[in-house]
């Protein structure tokens, strides 16, 4: 499943060929993704592209001052940059044509993705209203985690995979954060210092960062913009890596099953 760095990896794939550009049709082969694509996104057509950005997992495109598109990239979607008359792939369910010809494709077998429109600011749309600080923003610190952790009795994994929290801290990385920082993912929220949060907060921002210059993590269905892998899985430290030795200290890593999701961890490294 794509996650912040892929998510940005695609941003910074797509950003300079939407950037400028206007919008000459939206063509939607397929509306029935994660929710209906509404007729409301039509309105993209003859705009201009002032701007993209990202919030936690969702890219933005910024169509003129009031509103713009709003994509998610589920579990298994990406965007891919082609020519408007490349034919269609099994699973490309849409198409952003731009005035040069150029044309951004998603594609998602899964159907968990998402377009919609959204009215400015985009902030205020439902499902960004709520969202935690980005991890690589001065908003985020350990100061900030151990504030909210107060009197929380669930794991910690599951306190930094929460999007009110933090954003963009996903499975892998919450794993790999949590071995970084010393830190048992089943280890109670409320029972961990403010110490050891700023270690975990520098370690979730060292994570993230070395995965967006890796172009991401492959491990199933994720390709950026150009249709190429990104590379971080070769530097993962103990995700899926289940009874092989720590790098630490050698110990045999363990697989729990933490709030649904495969946590991955070293029982001597991490208290």
């Amino acid at each position: 499943m794509p996650e912040l760095p892929e998510v940005e990896t695609t941003l910074r794939g797509i950003e300079p060929t939407l950037t400028g550009r206007t919008v000459e049709r939206l063509d939607i082969r397929n509306p029935s993704l994660r929710w209906p694509v509404m007729d409301e996104v039509l309105q993209a057509r003859g705009r201009r592209v002032s701007g993209c950005r990202r919030r936690a997992k969702y890219l933005l495109i910024q169509l003129g001052a009031d509103g713009g598109l709003l994509i998610h990239l589920g579990m298994s979607g990406s965007l891919r940059i082609c020519e408007a008359n490349d034919a269609p792939r099994k699973h490309d369910h849409f198409d952003l044509v731009l005035d040069n010809g150029k044309c951004i494709r998603f594609n998602d077998p899964r159907r968990f993705g998402a377009l919609a429109w959204w009215d400015a600011p985009a902030e205020n749309h439902p499902l960004l209203r709520h969202l935690g600080p980005e991890p690589l923003s001065r908003e985020f610190s350990g100061e900030h985690l151990w504030r909210r952790s107060r009197g929380r009795k669930g794991p910690v994994k599951n306190f930094i995979m929460d999007g009110k929290i933090v954003v963009g801290v996903g499975n892998i990385y919450a794993s790999e954060a949590l071995f970084m920082a010393g830190i048992h993912p089943l280890r109670a929220a409320g029972r961990i210092s403010a110490v050891r949060y700023e270690a975990l907060a520098e370690a979730i921002r060292d994570v993230l960062r070395r995965a967006i210059r890796h172009g991401g993590t492959t491990l199933r269905d994720f390709l950026n913009s150009d249709g190429n892998p990104g590379y971080f899985a070769q530097e993962l430290l103990v995700y899926e890596r289940e009874g092989l030795p720590c790098f630490q200290c050698r110990s045999p890593l363990k697989k729990r099953t933490i709030g649904q999701r495969s946590s991955y961890y070293c029982p001597q490294c991490q208290r």
